[in-house]
């Protein structure tokens, strides 16, 4: 048995930001991160499109907001010291008609409520800052940007085990004893007894909840989304970000066209219900995670509210031709010729029992235990602010 101050489960970006940020405010403390995998960033923050949020979308005051904001200028920072690649290239949300104007509208009262450089732009200026995308009207987000987030994740490591802390692979956690003086995880690298100990699980989030012996409230459902890359010689298609005004009552952003760090182009994703946490493919199937989500009455009951939108991405993952339509409301000059097939990601998105999906961040509390429940996108550009959120309700633990 190890002995440490901090367990953190899941070397995902919300793990380790939160491990590096103890290391910070807590000097000479030991932290450990337990993560399943054999390396960090596996699962989302591994699949992840890599952009740098401006935090427009989301409801000012909410934890999304307030972390995006802080977090991508921490972000930005970590950056800059730790010389890792990344761009501030801005992005466009595009009108493609006039019924897109009421939510475009509604974006940017956000956006200028959140604080941000954005700006109504015409199709004119749409034309000069993204030629080949199709809109009457564009809201221009100068401040979005893109990151290697794999890349983070293995710089926020060597960062944790510079400050004697250590991240164990092959540790999956199978049991969780929470005492009167400490926490003792069992996983498959061994028991590791702490005085605190935060779940940061991602995919599992809500299992490793009630390993503590919390109910999180909410089941996670995952949900693939699928990508295309587009060709070399079509990367001209795409100079920088190209987003759809999405729909206000569906949680997705809709598919949109992507540069990213490297100088390749992703266009994507749908959404459509994975057969398993971990199944990123249409064929790959886990039993035990599939029958959890179709007997869940919160699954069936958001299945009931959005069914048709769920048939229609279901379609765009069966038929490609559906997809290349859906990317041409946004670049008409896109053709399937163009697209080749790229990883898919898989989003663990929070259902409450009454089927609402879970928008914000979830985060709860407990005697020993701090439970990450929800931390969809922008969880990566928020990440070191996520960390720094919960090392701000650990610390007085420590005190």
């Amino acid at each position: 048995m190890q002995t440490c101050d901090l367990v953190v489960v899941g070397g995902g970006i919300v793990g380790l930001a939160t491990a590096y940020q103890f290391t910070k405010r807590c000097p000479g403390k030991r932290v450990v991160v337990l993560e399943k995998e054999d390396r960090v960033a596996v699962h989302q923050t591994g699949h992840n499109s890599g952009v740098l949020h401006s935090g427009i979308y989301y409801k000012p005051g909410s934890l999304k907001a307030i972390n995006c904001r802080a977090g991508k200028k921490a972000m930005e920072a970590f950056c800059v010291e730790e010389g890792i690649a990344h761009e501030i290239c801005g992005k466009v949300i595009v009108a493609v008609s006039d019924a897109d104007m009421p939510a475009l509208n509604r974006i940017h009262e956000r956006g200028l409520a959140n604080g941000i450089n954005c700006l109504l732009i015409d199709k004119a200026r749409l034309a000069e800052l993204e030629p080949h995308a199709n809109g009457i009207a564009a809201l221009h987000v100068p401040e979005a940007g893109i990151v290697n987030y794999r890349q983070v994740c293995e710089r926020l490591a060597e960062k944790v085990r510079q400050a004697g802390g250590a991240v164990v692979f092959g540790a999956k956690v199978t049991t969780v004893h929470r005492k009167s003086d400490a926490v003792t995880v069992v996983s498959s690298a061994g028991e590791f007894t702490a005085l605190q100990l935060v779940n940061c699980a991602g995919l599992h989030s809500d299992r490793v909840a009630r390993l503590t012996g919390q109910n999180p409230g909410a089941q996670i459902v995952p949900f693939r989304g699928e990508y295309f890359a587009l060709k070399p010689s079509a990367h001209r298609l795409c100079r920088n970000l190209i987003y759809p005004t999405p729909d206000p009552q569906f949680p997705f952003l809709g598919v949109h066209f992507t540069r990213m760090i490297d100088g390749s182009v992703e266009c994507g994703p749908n959404a459509v219900l994975a057969f398993g946490r971990e199944a990123y493919s249409f064929f790959r199937l886990n039993p035990r995670d599939l029958f959890e989500t179709l007997t869940y009455r919160g699954f069936a009951r958001m299945g009931l509210k959005h069914w048709k939108m769920g048939l229609g991405e279901m379609w765009r993952s069966l038929n490609k031709a559906a997809f290349v339509r859906a990317l041409q409301r946004l670049v008409p000059d896109i053709t399937a010729a163009d697209m080749e097939p790229a990883p898919a990601g898989i989003r663990a998105q929070a259902v409450a029992p009454d089927g609402g999906l879970v928008d914000d961040f979830l985060i709860q509390e407990a005697e020993r235990v701090v439970n990450v429940c929800n931390a969809p996108s922008p969880a990566a550009t928020a990440s070191l602010q996520i960390g720094e959120t919960i090392v701000d309700r650990l610390a007085p633990r420590f005190a």
